[in-house]
């Protein structure tokens, strides 16, 4: 979608209505990009003012990065890698098998399973905090204490409902005469799953690759929970640990902020073209 079409500009013309987009532009990626410019340049800079800003690093320099380094930053980094991405490829794997029983399939309790999903997106993180680390220090049936593992922190993010949902209601829209038609030349079930439905839902995986890496990686609550020790914290929590660290400057908590943020812009950019189908999707359907 273009701005000048949001913003009801692209009718305007002559010099007033260059001005005022220029302006209108101007003012948005001075809202939008302002403070990551201020951040990427504060955390490569040596001497930091935070009354000033300024596109290019005063004394430039790699100091903090290297600082980072003695505060285990990269150690934490390294753990929320293995969180997210661990979590993230089992979350879409449980969204793309959930949503195709729900839309694909009729079964009974299938509306109270979607009420269900629903009202798990309604609880605070809070609430199920105490219940949520019962569980994961007994797994039911198993009997394994998850706490201080990796599983612990990937498993919990496995199924979100907000993924599940969108999955669901993007695959009721392929057409069921592609599955008929498949089936006609002997198709089963797992291939016509495989080779029709996932490559046609490619758009609704761009929308939860992106919603699902920016939920997994930013949280704090679970890590906070299953990390009994700093040397398996993620990146979220150490950020709180360092900013309640006298002894590290503010160099190395910008730099450690940017080490957080980065990720989450180069994961929007990975899924950006099956994000942006998938949100525009729905409008040019039927």
């Amino acid at each position: 979608m273009k701005f000048d079409s949001a913003l009801g500009l692209e009718s305007r013309r002559g010099p007033v209505a260059v001005i005022g987009k220029v302006l209108i532009y101007g003012l948005m990626v001075a809202v939008f990009t302002g403070p990551l410019i201020g951040l990427l340049m504060s955390a490569f800079s040596k001497t930091l003012d935070p009354t000033s800003f300024t596109f290019w690093p005063d004394d430039f320099t790699l100091e903090n990065f290297i600082q980072a380094e003695d505060k285990n930053v990269y150690l934490y980094l390294f753990n929320s890698f293995v969180v997210v991405g661990f979590g993230l490829l089992l979350q879409m794997l449980v969204s793309v098998f959930a949503a195709y029983s729900l839309a694909r399939k009729k079964f009974r309790g299938m509306t109270f399973v979607m009420l269900l999903m629903l009202t798990t997106m309604m609880l605070p993180e809070e609430i199920i905090a105490i219940p949520l680390s019962l569980v994961l220090a007994d797994l039911p049936g198993l009997h394994l204490n998850l706490i201080g593992t990796y599983a612990g922190m990937i498993l919990p993010v496995g199924a979100w409902g907000f993924s599940i949902l969108v999955m669901t209601e993007f695959m009721k829209e392929v057409p069921v005469e592609l599955e008929e038609a498949a089936r006609i030349d002997g198709a089963g079930e797992l291939r016509i799953f495989a080779t029709i439905i996932v490559p046609l839902c490619r758009p609704a995986l761009g929308v939860i690759g992106v919603f699902g890496f920016t939920m997994i990686w930013d949280q704090y609550l679970l890590p906070l929970i299953v990390a009994p020790a700093s040397d398996m914290w993620t990146l979220p929590i150490a950020l709180r640990s360092l900013r309640s660290d006298e002894e590290v400057g503010i160099g190395v908590l910008l730099a450690a902020s940017l080490l957080a943020l980065l990720p989450s812009i180069i994961a929007f950019l990975a899924f950006q073209r099956q994000f942006m189908r998938g949100l525009t999707s729905g409008a040019v359907k039927g």
